[in-house]
């Protein structure tokens, strides 16, 4: 204020002064009017200063409240403009403010949206955010995903030369994913520091359509050559020399039923093995109660049972339930395992069902095992099992009924749902498959 009242009432003050000294004015009317202007130079001072600190209050209030100005009313006439001008500007920067915070906003929800994950990488690599996409694939841990080779060398070469990039990423566990990464530089960054941004495209299920191809011609021919070859000779025969022999026409017509039902049943397991395939990066939902599953799968196969004579044992637990998990996926890999067990073990045998509640390295989770009393499975077989048509002994399986795709089947639910299959056996002590799959807490 004090400066204000000099910059006001200094100049006439200097003036008044010189006067006096000159003699042109009394030193009492001299001496009056420095009074009275030093006041009035004070006065008009404070409201100036009283005037400009309303005004500069009332901007850290609006800056405070997102730009809303409240209406001013300075005492000095002159600033009535000034405070015009600060309310509009106020009102436009309020404005501007919240049309930049709608945008933000409205970006924010697109990139969160996206279908496919994405990520924003600070300049010195470090992950900013994730959307939700990405959160849903690679879960709380992105950074053993920046961590691949692929990967990093694409980000540090976008980094580097400012120019997108691309990388094919291969992600072994918890299941095989195919990915392709697109690394974006952004120039200028964006709001949050982001310097790059990480399209990636899950390309698995294309990959496995591509390989389910190759695969089902390669193995359709292969094994499918044996049935064929055998139809095609006992057509040949019955069209030449067993023509006119019934008892030989009756026992080649059951042979080539057969052989027509083993090729129904080698197609339906291809094709059964290849939707699984297709699928299996993607995790299951609902939830599956493996007793009522058990019980049901028991029932139906019954004939084979007594054909057998074996005697099928059940020891449900009420509360084994899956979560999450596919129930007509997990009664294909309880169907495929005890008719292993019914087939190939002991004729007149015993097999044992058995449902549990049962932890996986701290993780909550439901166990259903199947043990047999058979002639049990050599160890140096028990690793390629799960391979598609490896047999043990590959006269005794096609005997039994076997396709060879069983186990392979297995293999691919159970990796689909998150779960371990262990198998444990010795030569002439039986078999048991054990499988662990991922309960809700």
């Amino acid at each position: 204020m004090l400066r204000a009242a000099l910059l006001i009432g200094g100049v006439p003050v200097l003036v008044l002064l010189a006067l006096w000294l000159e003699g042109s004015v009394p030193p009492r009317r001299a001496a009056q009017a420095v009074v009275l202007c030093g006041l009035a130079a004070v006065g008009l001072g404070w409201l100036w200063v009283y005037t400009l600190g309303q005004i500069t209050q009332a901007m850290q209030r609006a800056e405070q409240s997102g730009f809303f100005l409240p209406s001013l009313n300075p005492l000095l006439p002159d600033a009535v403009d000034v405070a015009d001008g600060v309310a509009r500007l106020a009102r436009s920067l309020a404005e501007r403010g919240a049309l930049v915070d709608h945008l933000r906003r409205a970006d924010g929800a697109i990139v969160e949206n996206l279908p496919d994950p994405l990520l924003v990488l600070a300049p010195d690599r470090q992950p900013l955010r994730a959307n939700v996409a990405a959160r849903r694939l690679f879960g709380a841990d992105t950074a053993a995903l920046l961590r691949h080779p692929a990967l990093a060398e694409a980000v540090d070469r976008a980094l580097l030369e400012g120019l997108p990039q691309t990388a094919d990423l291969v992600l072994p566990v918890p299941v095989l994913r195919e990915l392709q990464a697109q690394v974006l530089p952004m120039d200028p960054p964006l709001a949050d520091g982001g310097a790059l941004v990480v399209v990636v495209s899950d390309r698995t299920r294309e990959r496995a359509v591509e390989r389910m191809r190759a695969d089902f011609v390669a193995n359709a021919s292969h094994e499918l050559r044996t049935p064929l070859a055998s139809l095609i000779g006992f057509i040949e025969t019955l069209r030449g020399p067993a023509e006119d022999d019934p008892p030989a026409r009756t026992r080649f017509l059951a042979i080539m039923a057969e052989q027509s039902e083993r090729m129904r049943r080698l197609i339906d397991d291809l094709l059964g093995l290849s939707r699984i395939e297709i699928t299996e990066h993607q995790a299951p939902a609902g939830q599956a109660v493996l007793g009522s599953i058990a019980e049901a799968e028991a029932a139906a196969l019954q004939p084979l049972l007594q054909a057998r004579g074996v005697q099928l044992e059940l020891l449900l637990a009420a509360d084994a339930v899956a979560a999450p998990a596919d129930a007509d996926q997990l009664a294909q890999v309880v169907r495929n395992l005890l008719e292993n067990a019914v087939r190939h073990g002991r004729q007149g045998g015993q097999v044992v069902l058995r449902t549990t509640q049962e932890a996986w390295q701290g993780q909550p989770g439901v166990a259903l095992s199947i043990s047999d009393d058979g002639p049990g499975i050599p160890r140096e077989h028990i690793p390629r099992l799960t391979e598609r048509f490896y047999r043990v002994d590959r006269g005794r399986s096609r005997a039994a009924g076997g396709t060879g795709l069983g186990l392979a089947i297995v293999k691919h639910i159970i990796n689909r749902h998150r779960g371990r299959l262990m198998i444990e056996s010795r030569e002439g002590e039986g078999a048991c498959f054990r499988v662990w799959l991922p309960a809700a807490v």
